[in-house]
């Protein structure tokens, strides 16, 4: 690496000062056709805090965490970033700033390391081979730079999924169901894997979840979704409560 170019990825903690982005959605909507799949949600997610999305199958649950970057386009209503609307973002810059990680691992076929470069090359940036095995490294899985996806365990293919959403250097994440295939020992890794980093490098983070104990150890404050609507937003054990 060129010891004269700033580092893309920083291994070490963030310092205080950093902040996670703030996040507002106002009457906020996705239709497909007549199904409204988000209905009228207006929350506030505060910089740096962790909140879970918990509701029943069909409740609209992914489809506002995907409006959150714009995977999908709202059909009324406006999300803001830090007080501006989304919008006037590039899309790709927003997806950059708004890591997401999915139920699945959706890696591409080839090497660890050419899957964790993808997103800095995508703007014209090369990740050294030594930024690479620091994101491994904390993800931990040192040494697995050379190998190939396909040989990957669930887990570990979700914790490729994860460093390589970090290469970007989010401000926020986006987790879908993120430990969902797992067993019940990786899932709990990855649990504890995605809080560390979360809170060593301030993120802001919006969790969909089934699993009522993952969100009440992961977040302090959950909202519930039925039928796209907003029911309930509150502290954790409250929501889960009402559910």
């Amino acid at each position: 690496m060129d010891s004269r170019r700033k580092p893309l990825f920083d291994a070490a903690p963030v310092t205080p000062a950093r902040r996670g982005l703030k996040f507002e959605t106002r009457d906020l909507c996705r239709a497909v056709g007549a199904k409204r799949l988000v209905d009228d949600v207006s929350v506030e997610i505060a910089p740096g805090e962790v909140l879970a999305v918990v509701g029943p199958s069909g409740a609209g649950k992914s489809s506002f965490l995907r409006l959150l970057n714009r995977l999908d386009e709202p059909t009324g209503g406006s999300v803001l970033v830090d007080g501006a609307d989304y919008r006037a973002i590039a899309p790709r810059d927003l997806r950059r700033r708004v890591g997401m990680v999915m139920q699945t691992a959706y890696l591409f076929p080839g090497s660890v390391a050419a899957n964790i470069a993808f997103g800095p090359r995508q703007r014209g940036d090369v990740l050294a081979a030594e930024e690479i095995e620091a994101l491994l490294a904390r993800v931990g899985l040192p040494g697995f730079a050379a190998r190939d996806v396909a040989a990957l365990s669930g887990g570990e293919a979700q914790r490729v999924s994860l460093a390589r959403t970090l290469a970007n250097a989010p401000e926020a994440l986006l987790l879908d169901e993120p430990t969902s295939a797992l067993d019940e020992t990786a899932a709990r890794a990855i649990e504890e894997l995605i809080l560390g980093i979360i809170r060593e490098r301030a993120m802001t983070c919006v969790i969909v979840t089934h699993n009522k104990p993952q969100a009440a150890r992961i977040a302090a404050r959950a909202m519930l979704m039925e039928s796209g609507k907003l029911v309930a937003v509150g502290p954790t054990r409250e929501v889960l409560h009402a559910e």
